[in-house]
């Protein structure tokens, strides 16, 4: 029993209050209050995406919220604490989604009839990614920078951004009337972004969704457009669990889902890193067990009916301006979300979000993704005067963006969109374009001659001392070994001179 307190309190930091001022480390904290009021931010920074992403899928939004939070916590325990993030609603699952269950978001409308389908996809893409994250854990992860680097990354979410931008459009001009009120709330969003005072500007989708969504509730009581329905408020409870299915699984639903496993870990990897480098301490040490915790909370939400998840940027944008880096304020908005999604009234006020707002919203953040993977390529110095960059992410964004409106690759019951090409068709070019082909070649040559060269029965195997007891003739010493020789001759005739 003493021996699990003591590993307990290793494997968790002991926070140390830090009322300076300054930077608050991982392992410090706040006072209280203060931290509670930092974990309030922190879940107004994600919560825009949060729910967007579901209702985008056809998934509830409270049952995103309470597992956004409990993806926090398991985040939490599998890392030790020592890496601030948020996990919410991943939006790389969108377009997978909504082309395996044929679903289209409608304000207002019903959710997801096959969303059962799209549970049991997330649920194996997270294990996939849990299989990843044993390997990196037991053996580093140079590896995945070695199978995907940033030209491959940036190209992939590049794509991701470009393949869902038909649907915001979709929804920003159902009517001439949404059309405006989308233009409205892209505006709020970016003058909100631009000139509101101090810490609001870290909160540009959730008060642009705000203000776009009171003009068009002032509008419609003024009749100059369609009013909103609270109809679904009115008879909606105020407390109550979050609903909740068991996934099903399906072959082509799981094969357009599953290859997201590598944008989830695209995502993480580059987070990890982001808040290292804000921190001014690497956690890469800590990429297996951010993997670990990631794959845990989307298997459990996906088990349970919800979407996957990921670490959240813009929770990492809130440290960023704040340099407050305490883990413990996470704990705090994991449990504030967790209690958000057990009040079904506020979910059913969520899904009166119209059409156009929505629209406004949506093509603001599919435009950052698209966006952030060209910043991943700025930001990595990727040389696009190489064929090999250049090629590898062309194929790439044009089969993530072309590829829409249901077009897949089918083998059998096996089913690959736009996302899963690019992904795939990025990783396997950059492999095959590789510029070292005829050095990879001539060195296998070279060992497959120096092998097939020695002498059988002199073999180091049937000798314990080895090649160095043979003559030169016998052992075919190569040309390194005949210079290490002549060096050390000359060596040894300097060494008598000096004698």
């Amino acid at each position: 029993m003493e021996a699990t307190k003591q590993w307990l309190s290793n494997y968790f930091p002991c926070y140390t209050l830090n009322v300076s001022g300054g930077v608050v480390n991982p392992t410090e904290r706040l006072p209280v209050a203060q931290t509670v009021f930092l974990s309030l931010q922190h879940v107004l920074a994600m919560f825009g995406s949060t729910v967007v992403g579901p209702l985008l899928m056809g998934f509830n939004p409270n049952t995103a919220l309470f597992f956004s939070g409990i993806g926090t916590i398991l985040f939490f325990i599998c890392t030790g604490g020592r890496v601030p993030s948020y996990v919410g609603s991943s939006f790389a699952f969108i377009g997978v989604v909504n082309s395996a269950t044929g679903f289209k978001y409608v304000p207002g409308g019903p959710g997801n009839p096959n969303a059962p389908l799209a549970s049991g996809g997330i649920l194996v893409a997270g294990a996939i990614y849990f299989a990843v994250a044993l390997i990196v854990m037991l053996a580093g992860h140079r590896w995945i920078e070695y199978i995907m680097p940033p030209v491959v990354t940036g190209a992939v979410v590049v794509a991701i951004g470009l393949n869902l931008a038909g649907a915001a459009l979709a929804q920003a001009s159902a009517s001439g009337f949404d059309a405006w009120m989308s233009f409205t709330t892209v505006i709020a969003v970016a003058l909100i972004t631009m000139y509101a005072p101090g810490p609001l500007r870290r909160l540009p989708i959730l008060l642009g969704g705000i203000t776009g969504y009171l003009v068009h509730l002032i509008l419609g009581y003024c009749g100059v457009g369609p009013g909103i329905d609270f109809t679904a408020v009115k008879n909606s409870k105020w407390f109550g669990m979050p609903p909740t299915h068991a996934p099903v699984f399906e072959g082509s639903a799981i094969s357009l889902i599953a290859p997201v496993a590598v944008v989830l870990i695209v995502e993480n990897t580059g987070h990890v890193k982001a808040v290292g480098a804000m921190t001014g301490h690497s956690l890469d040490k800590y990429m297996g067990r951010a993997f670990l915790g990631d794959a845990i909370a989307t298997m459990v939400s996906a088990a349970c009916g919800s979407t996957g998840v990921t670490t959240y940027a813009e929770n990492i944008g809130v440290m960023s301006v704040t340099k407050i880096f305490s883990t413990q304020t996470f704990l705090f908005a994991a449990v504030v979300a967790i209690i958000l999604g057990v009040i079904p009234g506020f979910g059913a006020i969520i899904q009166t979000i119209p059409s156009g707002v929505f629209g406004g919203l949506s093509i603001i953040l599919f435009g950052l993704i698209a966006v952030t993977g060209a910043r991943i390529w700025v930001m990595s110095n990727v040389d696009f005067s190489r064929p090999r960059n250049l090629i590898t992410a062309g194929v790439s964004v044009v089969l993530g963006c072309g590829m829409v409106n249901g077009l897949v690759v089918s083998f059998g019951v096996v089913k690959i969109d736009g996302i899963g090409c690019s992904t795939l068709s990025a990783i396997i070019l950059y492999q095959i374009l590789r510029e070292d082909w005829g050095d990879i070649f001539r060195s296998l040559v070279g060992k497959f001659k120096k092998g097939k060269g020695a002498n059988p029965v002199m073999m180091v195997a049937d000798s314990p001392k080895g090649d160095l007891d043979l003559p030169i003739s016998t052992s075919r010493r190569d040309s390194s070994d005949a210079e290490e020789m002549e060096l050390e001759r000359r060596s040894s005739i300097d060494i008598k001179r000096t004698q």
